[in-house]
């Protein structure tokens, strides 16, 4: 009983303090998934961290549910713990929605047409009613808590679900998650860079990447609205797509000067993407940017561990070349992930 008590206050600590209600435009959800479409057909979708009286990936499946030939959708949320400013929902009692298509031809998901279900406990992703509608689901698709990010991939894993969902990407950077990209079992989505969530009213702007604008409500009124704009966003899936299947197109040849080695590791280090070497046999040190355009086909990420050039040289966990052991002439470099060519 304690455990889960902890479990909640961590998510409601995560919600208020970490600032973790980032609601994703439709326009972005678009803009992935439409390179998933034929993954969709006779799946069950969970969208299992969105509010949803208000979710656009609920909107999305349900407006989209026969040309995706889904066979049922499903979304729960984190009970609101204060008046919902998007919604104007004042319920604390958290639901879930059931739809299972459209029944009177019209192609749009009525309110009749969409089961309202009550939860008897918080809507927390990590309950047993939570992790009971997981286990029906084929597909996972939501953007969850970012602090929570770990937690989350974690169970994903463990029920062994198909997902499509929305993080940091300082999270490959993270031992738990780059270990699961490092083993082929996650991987980036198409989708990478800047964007831009509505956020609560209760949100502090803290820099300059939030705004307000002024809405209509339901009601027709005028409403303040809150935005945020987060860089280094990425969509990470271990649903197949077409681009990690696309060979990077290199264009450069090794020379000393141009790729120096680093100080405790086995390995040249790179610092452009499209200027890995075409022609270099062993280990290269890349940034992170890199799995965006990373296709194991041509490519083998390998631990930096196997490349230390002695046992003085800590063990790293996440395999990753970073710190202050990631120098080169004494100088440190920002965070590597290791590579070598497949084909050579």
């Amino acid at each position: 009983m304690a455990d889960k008590t902890a479990k909640n206050k961590s998510l409601s600590s995560a919600k208020t303090n970490k600032e973790d209600e980032f609601y994703t435009q439709l326009s972005d959800i678009e803009k992935e998934l439409k390179h998933y479409r034929n993954h969709f057909k006779d799946k069950v979708v969970y969208c299992n961290c969105d509010d949803p009286r208000i979710s656009n990936f609920f909107i999305y499946f349900s407006l989209n549910f026969e040309r995706l030939g889904l066979k049922k959708l499903i979304t729960t949320c984190y009970k609101n713990q204060e008046r919902d400013l998007f919604s104007t929902n004042n319920s604390e009692q958290a639901v879930y929605l059931e739809y299972n298509g459209d029944k009177n031809g019209n192609n749009i998901p009525d309110a009749d047409e969409i089961g309202i279900i009550p939860l008897e406990k918080d809507g927390d992703f990590r309950s047993e009613e939570s992790i009971s509608l997981l286990t029906q689901a084929d597909i996972i698709v939501t953007n969850p808590p970012f602090s929570l990010f770990r937690e989350y991939i974690a169970q994903l894993i463990e029920h062994d679900k198909k997902f499509v969902i929305i993080g940091s990407q300082n999270a490959v950077t993270y031992k738990e998650i780059f270990s699961l990209i490092r083993e082929n079992k996650i991987w980036l989505g198409n989708n990478s860079g800047d964007m831009q969530f509505k956020v609560p009213d209760h949100y502090e702007p803290r820099t300059t990447r939030y705004w307000e604008t002024m809405e209509k409500n339901k009601e027709g009124k005028d409403q303040l609205q809150k935005w945020r704009s987060m860089g280094n966003i990425c969509w990470f899936t271990n649903l197949d797509i077409s681009k990690r299947h696309q060979n990077l197109i290199l264009y450069k040849t090794y020379n000393e000067e141009e790729y120096p080695t680093f100080d405790n590791y086995e390995a040249i280090n790179v610092n452009k993407v499209a200027e890995i070497p075409m022609d270099y046999k062993g280990a290269m040190a890349v940034p992170i940017t890199f799995l965006d355009k990373y296709n194991p086909e041509q490519f083998e990420i390998i631990s930096s561990n196997n490349i230390r050039k002695n046992e003085n040289v800590p063990f790293k966990e996440h395999g990753l070349i970073k710190d202050k052991d990631g120098t080169i002439n004494g100088k440190p470099t920002y965070v590597r992930i290791v590579i070598k060519h497949k084909n050579l």
